[in-house]
């Protein structure tokens, strides 16, 4: 799956929880439930529905419902070979003798919701599109290493590699969702995004379109004909809400069955009206501070963020675990690098560790000193930057303000910039920032740190949006994807991490253990860390209102 800002990433898996733990919800109705609405409340609107411009986790939640891709991972996030995975588009899938190409047989029953049949050609064709850079898409990077896609016969795509990677079938099976290319292949990929398509998506998935009005709702209608199998909801609403405690009212109010993102504050509240609580141990969930470490006009480092010393020397000033605590209560964990406890390749013991006097003499040691207000100088430059937060995440302003107050008992001047979560993610994308507070949703792979802090990934749709470049981190990272011993794998993994977080180009805040909300009217059917949605088109609506 892509990262996402919410915005859209193991080698081993063993003890990994894969479900959240939920509070009384069996044995309120038979399985598989059918009829009724399922309303969502959510307190951002999606970016775009378009699946390889889509960077916005709603957005996901939603193309997810309608467009399938080859194969889809396990409930055990497996990704090294193809053991656990699910047939989706894929009925059924043979590997070439020396594992450099897959051929993927599409199922004859799959049909787009106008009818047509999926074929091959439709694989070859996203493909294509994805790798395209004029569409410039964040999911590019998981097609690095796909050579090209043949058509063996009107339903069979083979798939062919550079190289053999341990997770060269997750790659493509997973992360990049089927297109028609009946529908799409007269439009240009520059001109995708604002298309007749986007407007109103033709997928396979077990749910249609049905409408969308931008910063009010999203429905969905159940596919009756699918090929996987007819919803259980006839339909699927998200509602957007201008902020987080609308959306939480709502929910509590009745008016919505389910809130992701659910805050500690609103757990007892939750509890008192009679819903549920599930919470995860962990989840692929992570929010950091990103330095840009260019200046503003891309011509050179940044006063303040090019300097390694600098950087470290504010990681240094702030005092993480205080942080989470105050923010997230019991529903955070302290983040030690790119990847999250649920990934086998994380490593605890990472981090630059919480030292406010060490950062003042190091900061002392650079030049940067004190002035009679207590913010600091050096020179002519002060210690001053704005740090850019999307306005819609009322957690990420509040941990924007604690930042603040931090750094500047350090002596730097923070100017805490809130902007709507579109106009967020373009300058994101433009890096057109000093630094941000970002969250990502990671693929449940550890190559995908590469399409985050890769050098090869300050491009144009790159997610390297810090422009951090150190080649010791390249090497070691690209011998860990190429590694396929799952041992030796991860242990360059969590040298590279090492490399990345003592160079401080972001300051890895927190992870969540993931909460969210049920209503007494649904049922869920299990919920994987890695995505709460998968499995919607299986809820129930049990309880009339």
């Amino acid at each position: 799956m892509k990262k996402c800002y919410s915005a859209f990433a193991p080698i081993m898996l063993s003890g990994l929880l894969v479900a959240c733990s939920p509070e009384g919800t069996e044995g309120r109705a038979a399985k598989g439930n059918v009829g009724g609405t399922i309303v969502l409340s959510s307190a951002a609107d999606a970016d775009a529905l378009v699946p390889p411009l889509t960077m916005s986790l709603l957005g996901k939640q939603v193309v997810d419902q309608m467009f399938d891709n080859l194969a889809d991972i396990g409930p055990a996030l497996n990704t090294v070979g193809d053991a656990g995975f699910t047939p989706r588009l894929s009925d059924r899938w043979s590997w070439a003798s020396d594992s450099m190409s897959v051929s993927f047989h599409i199922d004859p029953r799959a049909r787009w919701h106008d009818g047509t049949p999926v074929r091959a050609e439709d694989v070859r064709y996203t493909f294509e599109l994805v790798k395209d850079t004029s569409l410039a898409s964040p999911l590019s990077a998981n097609l690095d290493n796909v050579d090209s896609v043949t058509l063996v016969d009107s339903l069979t795509a083979r798939v062919w590699f550079h190289q053999r990677t341990p997770d060269a079938f997750f790659k493509a099976a997973t992360p990049v969702v089927i297109l028609p290319s009946h529908l799409l292949k007269q439009v240009s990929p520059s001109a995708l995004r604002e298309s007749a398509f986007a407007r109103a998506p033709v997928g396979s998935g077990r749910f249609r379109f049905a409408a969308w009005d931008r910063g009010a709702r999203i429905v969905l209608q159940a596919d009756s004909a699918n090929y996987r199998g007819r919803p259980n909801p006839d339909r699927v609403i998200w509602l957007v809400a201008a902020d987080y405690p609308a959306a939480a009212v709502r929910f509590l109010g009745g008016e919505a069955d389910f809130l992701d993102n659910l805050r500690p504050e609103y757990v007892s509240q939750v509890r008192a009206k009679g819903g549920d609580v599930l919470v995860s141990q962990g989840s692929l969930d992570y929010g950091y501070v990103g330095f840009n470490l260019r200046n503003a006009g891309n011509t050179g480092p940044h006063p303040v963020f090019g300097d390694r010393e600098t950087r470290r020397a504010l990681v240094m000033a702030v005092d993480r675990s205080a942080l989470v605590r105050s923010v997230f209560d019991t529903l955070g964990l302290v983040a030690h690098g790119p990847a999250t406890r649920v990934l086998a390749t994380s490593d605890t013991t990472l981090g630059i560790p919480y030292n406010p006097a060490e950062a003042a003499t190091t900061l002392d040691s650079l030049g940067w000193r004190r002035g009679a207000d207590g913010m600091r100088f050096k020179g002519k430059t002060p210690l001053a930057f704005s740090l850019m937060v999307p306005s819609s995440s009322a957690i990420r302003m509040k941990v924007a303000v604690v930042l603040q107050e931090q750094w500047r008992k350090a002596g730097a001047n923070v100017r805490i910039e809130p902007l709507e979560l579109n106009t967020f993610g373009s300058r994101m994308d433009s890096r057109k920032f000093e630094t941000l507070l970002n969250a990502w949703h990671i693929d449940p792979t550890p190559s995908s740190v590469r399409e985050e802090w890769a050098s090869s990934e300050i491009r144009p749709g790159g997610y390297n949006a810090t422009s951090y470049r150190n080649p010791a981190f390249d090497a070691v990272i690209d011998s860990a994807v190429r590694e396929m011993d799952p041992a030796r794998s991860a242990a360059l993994y969590r040298r590279g991490y090492r490399i990345l977080t003592e160079d401080a180009p972001a300051m890895w805040l927190y992870e969540l253990r993931n909460a969210q909300g049920v209503s007494q009217r649904i049922r869920t059917s299990g919920v994987r860390p890695d995505a709460w949605w998968v499995n919607l088109a299986d809820w129930s609506v049990v309880k009339d209102n």
